[in-house]
């Protein structure tokens, strides 16, 4: 029971999530950068303001008698205590620190290592009375003797700046709320839209007959799916030769065992037609026992042809010399009935360069057809015998290896050496006993291999000249390792 099983996933939610997500990751980071922006924005005029009021007031601290004085007119007081909103303080200290007017126990500017920058209005945020201030400062170089500045400061809290920026917080996330929802609507209908014709490209598949196997039109969906498109049109292609290769193998199959088995039919009503011989019965009983080794060496060529086209063959390292001597030893009696001289030559088990990567089982059913369409198509009798040769070379520096089977039969003309490749192809003018389907099989277990199957003569310009069947093996199937 898969109890963590993912459900499947949906390419409609998947996009939508990775489009809204990021949407509501940085809405509120956006209200954090505007609360930060609305905040410099509303200082800015307020902060303009102090500075002013600073050099207004600063104009006013003079020197008389070599004194510092400031004299404050009552109308100036009364207009720095007009703000309704806010409470305004300032401050105004002499060359040596004196109080001169404004508020005593205003906290003074941090102390500086360096002269103060005189004439030079500077802001800062300051504590007074657990009330935030935000405080303009300005030190004014008094024409006496040495280094002496007096200190001017203008403080106001900050009800009318917290009260702007919260306004343009406002201003802008009421909009924000309204199209947020629309702007998720608006993604929600566009993806709706346009996934469409995926959906529509999905409906004319369905609506396809099963027999139809025709490519798909891309030209009507978009074109980020046309390589899905095309590779789902490869398939449909390699899907219907694959169909049509099956209905004419079905064909010639059921072609090829019909005559075995109205062989069979006509012997068995022979055999049981009235006034039959003892010898006559015989014949048929005889005739009939061919027909049925036929009809099942047909079968099992079938079957070992269906078995090599499904069939992943799993790779072990293999030693070629010594399937290629099992093969032989295993013919060998056929071989002898037939007065065939079969032998093998080329290279030695324990020599460098045999061993490959392949199918055990595979690579010598290749072999043993090979062996046996030489035997059966090799001409022989006791006083003219054939020969078959199997042959293995190996080229270690080349990274080559070779599988030959040549035999000195009557071979095979070059118009026919492609046909003879295809199911149930035989030559014509032969006699020999076959059912057209071991060269077949060899072609597909070497492609399964990586192999490549060469059919040439075996003696060029004599009569006979024979055939060699050639099976090259390609260099990246060949093992490194001795074993």
């Amino acid at each position: 029971m898969k109890i963590f099983q993912r459900e499947q996933r949906s390419l409609f939610g998947e996009i939508l999530d990775w489009m809204l997500t990021p949407l509501l990751l940085l809405w509120p980071i956006s209200l954090a950068l505007t609360w930060l922006v609305a905040q410099g924005l509303a200082n800015k005029p307020f902060d303009r303001a102090l500075e002013y009021n600073a050099q207004a007031l600063a104009q006013l601290v003079i020197v008389q008698r070599g004194k510092v004085q400031f004299n404050l007119p009552q109308s100036a007081t009364e207009i720095l205590r007009a703000d309704d909103s806010d409470t305004v303080f300032f401050q105004v200290l002499g060359a040596k620190g004196e109080h001169l007017a404004g508020e005593r126990d205003l906290p003074r500017p941090p102390e500086m290592q360096d002269a103060p920058a005189t004439g030079t209005v500077l802001l800062r945020d300051e504590e007074y009375k657990g009330i935030d201030l935000r405080v303009a400062y300005i030190w004014v170089r008094m024409p006496l003797p040495g280094e002496q500045h007096a200190l001017v400061q203008v403080a106001e809290t900050r009800e009318k700046r917290s009260v702007l920026a919260t306004e343009i917080i406002k201003g802008v996330m009421l909009p924000q709320f309204v199209s947020l929802p629309l702007a998720a609507l608006l993604v929600w209908l566009a993806l709706a839209r346009g996934i469409k014709p995926l959906h529509r490209l999905e409906e004319r598949i369905r609506a396809r007959k099963p027999e139809d196997l025709s490519p798909i039109n891309h030209k009507d969906v978009p074109l980020e799916v046309v390589p899905l498109v095309d590779s789902v049109n490869d398939l449909l292609e390699r899907l219907d030769d694959s169909i049509a290769t099956q209905k004419r193998f079905l064909a010639d199959a059921a072609h090829q065992l019909k005559t075995p088995l109205a062989g069979l039919r006509m012997q068995a009503d022979l055999a049981q037609r009235e006034g039959t011989s003892p010898e006559e019965i015989k014949r048929s009983l005889m005739q009939i026992g061919r027909s049925s080794i036929r009809a099942t060496h047909t079968v099992n060529q079938l079957l070992a042809l269906a078995r090599a086209e499904s069939a992943v063959p799993a790779m072990q390292a293999c030693n070629l010399v010594e399937l290629a001597a099992e093969v032989v030893l295993d013919c060998l009696p056929r071989a002898m009935d037939k007065h065939i001289d079969l032998g093998y030559e080329g290279a030695e088990a324990g020599a460098p360069g045999v061993w490959l990567n392949a199918n055990p089982t595979l690579l010598m059913e290749l072999i043993r057809n090979l062996v046996d369409n030489a035997i059966n198509y090799t001409p022989s009798s006791s006083c003219a015998p054939g020969v078959v040769t199997v042959r293995v070379l190996a080229d270690h520096f080349a990274r080559v290896l070779l599988l030959q089977v040549e035999d000195s039969g009557p071979g095979v003309p070059q118009t026919e050496r492609e046909l003879v490749f295809q199911p149930f192809y035989r030559v014509l003018g032969t006699e020999a006993d076959g059912s057209g389907l071991g060269l077949p099989i060899v072609q597909e277990i070497a492609r399964q291999h990586g192999a490549q199957v060469l059919l040439e003569d075996a003696n060029p310009g004599q009569n006979p000249c024979g055939a060699r069947f050639t099976v090259r093996f390609i260099a990246q199937r060949i093992s490194e390792t001795a074993y």
